[in-house]
């Protein structure tokens, strides 16, 4: 943990109309009950994606990295915009990078209007990453993936800096003209006869409940499913399990656990009851008008071929659009059952900033790999191919990092 605080002054002139006491000021500040106040205040203020709630950065460090820190930007004593990071060694590298690794996608720091206003953007950002290689002099590299271009109306400042696309699409549909006009235009009546197929078969099978986590005791039933079925799901697939590790079970279940006290949850599941199990359960965040899915699962059981997860979604959605939200986002990841609901595709990207050698020659492979994953995730044939293979060496016993 960092356990001092790191101040750097901007070097160059202050931006027009502000005195040199208001000039942008970095500084690196281990996370504690102050500072996350103060994070707090600044992304209630403004636009933060999920993974960038205090909430979120709270039980990640109690849980499974208490080596987070935050890099906050202030104009004279005002926070502007903040940066919450966690350091972890990946091979011989010591990188800072956005808590929840793999988990957290579509990341948007918060920024207020004076600092999307500054002049010169990728200069004050890099002199913010100067910042905290000089507080972290152990790190090797800083590597932000998976960040959103535009987020309710913003556009990302860490676009000023040099980038590439991450290698999976993001997909989403689009709630502006409501429920109705959006399955109209994708395949609604072939919809509409599934969705009715689905009913006769869930009747059948001693009729069908939908399910809300609105208190800690359900959410912690609805998680503890998912994860089985997660489980279950990656071991036929041959890929590691992510949701695995007790500190990333733990992380979950209170980040959505403590969201379910809420009038208004940022983080919430539904589920979809047949006969008295689960068959279903999705787990989603909210963010301004847009609900993002951010992992689901199904029971492959005797319904399996009746499709709850669609069956779910369906209702989902149009619950999301009755609310008055714009946008079901599905987050990272081309799937067939996606695109049955989605016009709006996103290609998010990754910021990688070395601070030593190694970092340099990491940043190079991560770059690489990146390209190499993107050119075989677009190529339907060679995704398919990785797919079977995977499923043929069978199960990982060794949880990592996936996508």
């Amino acid at each position: 943990m960092v356990d001092t605080t790191e101040r750097v002054f901007r070097e160059s002139p202050a931006p027009e109309g502000t005195h040199a006491s208001d000039a942008v000021t970095f500084s690196v500040e281990p996370v504690s009950s102050s500072t996350l106040d103060t994070y707090s205040q600044l992304a209630d203020s403004t636009v933060a994606a999920p993974p960038q709630r205090p909430e979120w950065l709270d039980a990640w460090a109690r849980h499974v990295n208490p080596d987070c820190v935050l890099l906050f930007a202030r104009l004279g004593a005002k926070p502007v915009f903040a940066m919450p990071l966690e350091v972890v060694r990946e091979g011989l590298c010591r990188t800072a990078r956005i808590p929840g690794g793999s988990h957290a996608n579509g990341s948007f720091f918060p920024a207020m209007p004076a600092f999307h206003g500054l002049p010169e953007m990728g200069r004050q950002l890099t002199a913010a990453f100067r910042a905290l290689g000089a507080a972290r002099a152990d790190l090797d590299m800083i590597a932000l993936e998976r960040l959103s271009p535009r987020l309710d109306g913003l556009d990302n400042p860490l676009c000023a800096l040099p980038h590439s696309d991450s290698p999976n699409l993001a997909l989403a549909a689009d709630l502006t003209g409501g429920f109705e006009a959006l399955v109209e235009r994708m395949s609604g009546k072939r919809k509409r006869k599934k969705t009715r197929a689905q009913l006769r078969k869930f009747e059948a099978a001693g009729g069908y409940r939908l399910v809300w986590a609105d208190t800690p005791g359900k959410t912690t039933e609805l998680l503890s499913v998912l994860f089985a079925m997660k489980h279950e799901r990656f071991r036929k697939m041959g890929v590691a399990d992510v949701f695995a590790p007790p500190e990333i079970n733990a992380f979950f279940q209170e980040l959505f656990a403590a969201a379910a006290k809420d009038d208004t949850p940022r983080f919430f599941l539904s589920g979809l009851e047949v006969g008295g199990r689960l068959r279903a359960v999705c787990a989603y965040s909210r963010t301004g008008e847009r609900i993002i899915c951010d992992f689901a699962s199904f029971a492959e059981d005797e319904l399996y071929a009746a499709s709850p997860g669609e069956f779910l979604f369906f209702h989902d959605i149009e619950k999301a659009s009755a609310e008055g939200l714009k946008m079901f986002d599905f987050s990272v990841g081309d799937e067939v059952y996606k695109r049955a609901w989605c016009e709006i595709e996103t290609r998010q990207f990754d910021v990688l900033f070395p601070l030593s050698a190694k970092g340099h020659a990491a940043a190079a492979m991560k770059r690489a790999k990146a390209r190499a994953k993107g050119m075989v995730k677009n190529n339907p044939l060679a995704w398919r191919l990785v797919r079977m293979a995977r499923a043929r060496n069978g199960p990982k016993s060794t949880p990592a990092e996936d996508d």
